[in-house]
């Protein structure tokens, strides 16, 4: 009976892959680390494809926000705007690893480029693709306004990894770096720009102390200043309470996102409500820790968390070129419903709903085809690529060093 069995010889094979994940993973390596930053990553990509639409409009196509029409949909952004849990893992990891490198005898140059490299090599691809395409576009007649909208949809995650690079190459200064000192940074410009009536432009000040706050909270993950169940609560109860009076009687905007139109924006460039809010998501992540590394002890939950994770760069790169991609293949059948239409009603909700699956499917050929860019061998100098765990166990153990 090939019918019955052919399923469970699939599971079968998907659990005994995902087995030998779990058997390869150090026992030292806390889980929850990578669970966390997996929980970013997604919250980013399905973030983008829920409030992102590319409205058809005469010949070619303009952005568009179903929050722009639909305002009490703000709470989408507060489940999905999850940079500052990315900022908060990547401090601690980066701060971690600093200190264990440095350790071993490893100097900061060899550190930094070890680092780099798996965050910017995938980079070239993404440039090199949308180079190629804008300039056949244009070429082929469209407009220039359509070409526009695609490149810079398409490119703006690179402003995150730029402040990520320049703040993990600047990790030796920020190891003992209280988070309450950008925070304070951050308080001061908001005052100077909305209290005093500042230059607008001081509000690029915050890019760079407002993802400070996460990522020297990471620092302190790491001195163990955040190990106890109260350093979590009073971050989520204080994180929370503070953006909700910002919000309710100082005038920020509700949504953690930025929305067309809108006079003011809470992420670009970042202001005080958005740190804040940020506080009350690594409150709760904290909390979480706990439960997450009791989940990741299921090797197929551990297995996909684990796959995530080699592949965060090309996820994070590439999940705004399938929804795209998704888009303009669309074209060819008309103007469809959620994909190319105006986000002004739960209509379009259900129905960009619906098309997640085809996004993710999207995303999974552009993972398929780039993934291999990001995938970077790590040599420590005096040190194996490849790490034994428990030498005398029945079964070899190897894996990458983390």
């Amino acid at each position: 009976m090939p019918e019955t069995k052919t399923p469970h010889r699939l599971w079968a094979g998907i659990r005994e892959g995902a087995d030998r994940v779990d058997a390869a993973t150090p026992a030292e390596r806390d889980r929850a680390v990578d669970a966390l930053r997996a929980l970013a990553i997604l919250g980013v990509v399905l973030g983008h494809w829920l409030v992102t639409a590319l409205v058809a409009h005469g010949g070619g196509l303009r952005t568009a926000s179903p929050l722009q029409q639909m305002p009490w949909l703000a709470p989408i952004s507060w489940a999905f705007q999850t940079l500052a849990v990315f900022f908060l893992v990547g401090g601690h990891v980066a701060t971690r690893g600093y200190t264990s490198a440095r350790a071993r005898g490893t100097t900061y140059p060899q550190w930094l480029a070890a680092r780099l490299a798996r965050l910017l090599r995938p980079v070239t691809a993404v440039l090199t693709l949308w180079t190629v395409t804008a300039t056949a576009l244009l070429l082929t007649g469209a407009e220039f306004a359509t070409v526009r909208t695609l490149v810079k949809l398409a490119l703006s995650p690179l402003w995150f990894l730029l402040v990520f690079a320049v703040l993990t190459a600047a990790t030796p200064l920020l190891l003992r770096l209280n988070p309450l000192w950008p925070l304070a940074v951050v308080l001061h410009v908001d005052l100077l720009r909305f209290g005093l009536g500042g230059p607008s432009w001081l509000g690029w000040v915050n890019v760079a102390a407002g993802w400070l706050v996460p990522y020297t909270l990471g620092a302190a993950w790491t001195r163990g200043e955040l190990d106890s169940r109260r350093a979590g609560v009073l971050l989520l109860a204080g994180g929370a309470v503070t953006t909700a009076l910002l919000v309710a009687f100082a005038g920020y905007p509700a949504s953690m996102v930025g929305v067309p139109g809108a006079a003011v924006s809470n992420l670009n460039p970042p202001t005080l409500a958005v740190v804040t809010f940020g506080l009350a998501q690594c409150g709760l992540a904290l909390l979480l820790r706990d439960r997450l590394r009791r989940t990741m002890r299921r090797p197929p939950v551990w297995a996909a968390v684990a796959l995530i994770n080699l592949s965060a760069m090309t996820i994070f790169l590439w999940h705004q070129t399938a929804l795209m991609a998704t888009t303009a293949t669309g074209l060819l059948a008309g103007r469809l419903p959620g994909l190319h239409t105006t986000p002004d009603g739960l209509d379009w909700v259900a129905a960009r709903l619906a098309w997640l699956p085809v996004l993710t499917l999207a995303l999974a050929v552009c993972w398929l085809a780039f993934r291999s860019h990001e995938q970077v061998p790590r040599r420590t100098p005096g040190r194996s690529r490849v790490v034994h765990v428990h030498p005398h166990s029945s079964r070899a153990k190897a894996v990458r060093g983390a």
